[in-house]
């Protein structure tokens, strides 16, 4: 039996997000308009679950939440899982290297990259605290300028 996919835009400092929901659990947070998945069961509107994620956005960007207790569901290899699962320890307002990442799972810095680029739950999965090993700013599915705007905003409120 297939879930209902509830799907809305929410506006945020960085603009327009994507974002879907099951009845249970976010599925994703992105900046791209049609990256949902159509289907018969997709249905565009607020369920609790967004109108949830609206609310605790909004909390994240004024610098007042600096943890989410939404449900995710993530789909992905097994690898990816091991990552994204790393990427949720890292503490709000810090980052940390792809190399170290890539030890905790026992994986490439590379690999991890790739999953990163992967992620379909953005700012709730996140991999924007992941820099390069000199500190600088790699890789963002947003934008760097967009990475840079949630590391800045992070280290304001932390």
């Amino acid at each position: 039996m297939s879930k209902t996919i509830c799907h809305a835009t929410i506006s945020s400092p960085l603009g327009d997000l994507t974002c879907a929901a099951t009845d249970s659990a976010v599925i994703l947070i992105v900046y791209t308009p049609d990256a949902v998945p159509a289907g018969p069961h997709t249905v565009c509107g607020f369920n609790p679950i967004l109108t949830r994620l609206r609310e605790q956005l909004d909390e994240y960007f004024n610098g007042t939440r600096r943890q989410f207790d939404i449900p995710v569901e993530l789909s992905g290899t097994p690898h990816q899982r091991k990552v994204w699962d790393a990427l949720r320890e890292i503490p709000y307002g810090q980052s940390v290297s792809y190399q170290t990442i890539a030890e905790r799972v026992g994986s490439a810095p590379i690999a991890v990259g790739q999953a990163n680029g992967k992620n379909r739950v953005n700012i709730l999965i996140p991999c924007h605290r992941v820099v390069g090993a000199d500190g600088s700013l790699t890789g963002y599915g947003g934008g760097l300028e967009r990475k840079r705007f949630l590391l800045d905003l992070e280290a304001r409120h932390k």
